[in-house]
């Protein structure tokens, strides 16, 4: 662990009085620059009465898989011709004559094509991508698209059934294929890992989601996921076999860190230059939030990145308690894991704890470089 500065070691004392309040039992926290050693502090423990945490323990990402995953195979599909303007009709002609056919694929990818931010799709015709298409149907915009910015779940499921048509397998498959395995990353980044796999564990049930459903006033519990897979925090990935568009990744700290820097000015080895700034340019001025493809942007009122990363600086967060924010300028990527939901389903407020931990590592690899 980096423990040569003052700020390291601050970061160190964050992350253990994270733990001691209960906002998570575990953390991996990773500061990393281009071409450099990064900073990696570890703290707590993997279940309740668990082993220690590691840094190369895998978490459930949740959201990080909209950009990360979702976004990524997004500007693979617009190289191979895909039209991101197209309407979703196009690659899921269930939708025609409904709201969402005429939506956009891009307007997906940046919440600004209406959808509500979050519904049980598996409730209205069951766990499958022919009940989710129907029950998507059936959702009523909240506003007309391109108007307003609202982050949605359903409007990532359904570009993640788009990929699915457009690239004729599932986004697991596609995922691995096109993504992981050029990179070199293996089961270290990857949907629906086998159940021996070492994860961060969650919530003991579904807590959360009953707590939805019941306010909802539906029967019935969420889907159970795969068997013999790990299974991820939402219900509505879990009916599709933990393979969706807007979350089912799992991963450690280095290969969020890695996936994220692709998208770094200059690209990497899987992105170009011109789709790196694609995926990272603002495309929702004078709405509510700043977006681009998949990622939110550091303009954003009132987001996690906090004060010590530029307004241009992308990133994510992901509801089971993770984090990936990379700052363009000093091309540094600051990666967050934990699962807040472990073991009752309790959602604590992160966004502080995020702000402080960009800023102290920030100073950390500063200061690392300095004594180089």
């Amino acid at each position: 662990m980096g423990g040569e500065s003052v700020a390291a070691r601050e970061v160190a004392e964050l992350l253990g009085r994270a733990v001691r309040a209960g906002l998570a039992v575990g953390w991996v926290g990773l500061a990393v620059r281009e071409d450099e050693a990064g900073l990696c502090w570890c703290t707590g423990a993997r279940a309740v009465g668990g082993e220690p945490v590691e840094a190369d323990l895998r978490y459930d990402l949740a959201s990080l898989t909209k950009p990360l995953a979702t976004g990524t195979l997004l500007l693979l599909a617009r190289r191979d011709g895909l039209d991101l303007g197209a309407p979703l009709s196009d690659l899921l002609p269930e939708l025609a004559g409904t709201p969402w056919g005429a939506v956009t694929l891009l307007q997906c990818s940046t919440h600004t094509a209406g959808f509500p931010t979050w519904s049980p799709l598996y409730a209205a015709h069951g766990p499958s991508r022919e009940g989710y298409l129907r029950a998507l149907c059936e959702l009523t915009p909240t506003a007309p698209a391109g108007t307003r910015v609202e982050y949605s779940c359903p409007g990532f499921i359904a570009l993640g059934l788009a990929l699915e048509r457009a690239g004729g397998a599932d986004l697991g498959t596609l995922f691995a294929e096109l993504v992981a395995g050029p990179l070199e990353l293996g089961e270290e980044l990857s949907f629906a890992p086998p159940a021996a796999t070492p994860v961060a564990a969650s919530e003991t049930r579904w807590f959360v989601e009953e707590r939805l459903l019941a306010e909802l006033g539906l029967a019935g519990a969420p889907p159970a996921g795969r068997d013999g897979a790990v299974p991820c925090g939402d219900g509505n990935t879990r009916g599709l076999d933990g393979t969706a568009g807007n979350a089912g990744l799992f991963g450690t700290a280095a290969a969020v860190a890695r996936l994220a820097a692709e998208c770094l000015p200059g690209g990497g080895e899987l992105l170009t230059a011109e789709e790196a700034e694609f995926a990272t340019r603002g495309r929702t001025e004078g709405l509510e939030q700043s977006r681009g493809i998949g990622w939110q942007l550091a303009a954003t009122p009132g987001c996690s990145a906090g004060n010590a990363l530029p307004s241009h600086a992308f990133g994510h967060t992901g509801f089971s308690g993770t984090s990936v924010w990379v700052d363009p300028d000093s091309r540094a990527v600051y990666v967050l894991l934990g699962n807040r939901l472990h073991p009752g389903g309790r959602t604590p407020d992160l966004h502080p704890l995020r702000r402080r931990f960009h800023l102290l590592s920030g100073r950390a690899v500063r200061d690392r470089v300095g004594d180089a």
